[in-house]
């Protein structure tokens, strides 16, 4: 059974939330779906994902950053305002506020179970940043995700700084997606600190696992190589997926699973089943 629900942050935006399992809840561990760069909750596999590990005994939430662009749609980007004003910094407070929301029984639980992980692309690495802050954070699985917030060239960044705005064309809605120059100034500023992606994952101390496509066209396999190396390899797994893309096949809107999917699944699951019960 699921159940949708509205968190007002400490910033008075809005995370719209979706908790599958209710009947898991003060049972179980708690598993956090992150979504990526241009995600949201209900994109493709999300839901299918999250019914997954209900059905293994978890409950499970599944969030839209306030910031990621779809607001009350769900699914359309309709607030490219504010997806244009999304920083990295925001994305972590706000994945933390949504844990402490969990810890101080927001959902309905009488009990705090530990708590997973489950990043997607952009999201892995907001997952890993936000566990510098959380402790709480039993374990964590990062799915074709990027090793460095930091992706624009010199010259990209010096045409960003005199128009104001950086253009992202999405290639499945056909839309010009802008991001204003305070995401810059936000990697810029906190990248020795908050934003230090390598610095998280070398002192992270708490199990890892680590899949990504040998065929993943938007981030290259080299990115999940080089989280690996930063890694402690004693609490790591890494799992190559050949023949395997960005999002292992699946698509928006999600039709069925596959071989792919279904095998990353039950590699995660191991994973979370050995670490949060």
């Amino acid at each position: 059974m699921s159940k949708d629900f509205i968190l007002t942050t400490s910033r008075g935006e809005l995370l719209r939330i979706t908790a599958y399992g209710i009947e898991n809840l003060n049972f179980s561990a708690c598993i956090i779906l992150v979504h990526g760069f241009k995600g949201f909750k209900d994109w493709g596999f999300g839901p299918y994902v999250a019914n997954y590990f209900v059905k293994n005994g978890y409950f499970v939430l599944t969030f839209n950053f306030s910031h990621n662009g779809v607001g009350n749609s769900l699914t359309k980007f309709v607030e490219l305002e504010k997806f244009a004003e999304n920083t990295f910094s925001l994305e972590i407070e706000e994945l933390v506020e949504l844990i402490n929301a969990y810890k101080n029984g927001f959902f309905g639980n009488k009990f705090v179970k530990k708590i997973g992980l489950l990043g997607h692309s952009r999201g892995g690495a907001i997952s890993l940043l936000a566990s510098q802050i959380q402790n709480e954070i039993s374990a964590i699985a990062v799915w074709s995700t990027i090793s460095k917030l930091d992706r624009y060239s010199e010259r990209q960044k010096e045409k960003w700084r005199r128009n104001g705005v950086f253009e992202v064309f999405n290639t499945r809605t056909k839309q010009i997606m802008k991001l204003n120059l305070s995401l810059l100034e936000d990697i810029e500023k906190n990248k020795d600190g908050i934003l230090n992606l390598e610095k998280a994952v070398t002192q992270l101390d708490r199990p890892l696992m680590i899949a990504h496509g040998e065929q993943d066209l938007a981030v290259n396999i080299a990115e999940a190589e080089q989280l690996y190396e930063w890694s402690n390899k004693k609490n790591t797994e890494f799992y190559k997926l050949p023949n395997s893309g960005h999002t292992f096949g699946m698509k928006h809107p999600f039709e069925s699973s596959n071989a792919v999917l279904e095998d990353l699944l039950n590699k995660t699951k191991f994973i979370f089943n050995k670490n949060l019960h």
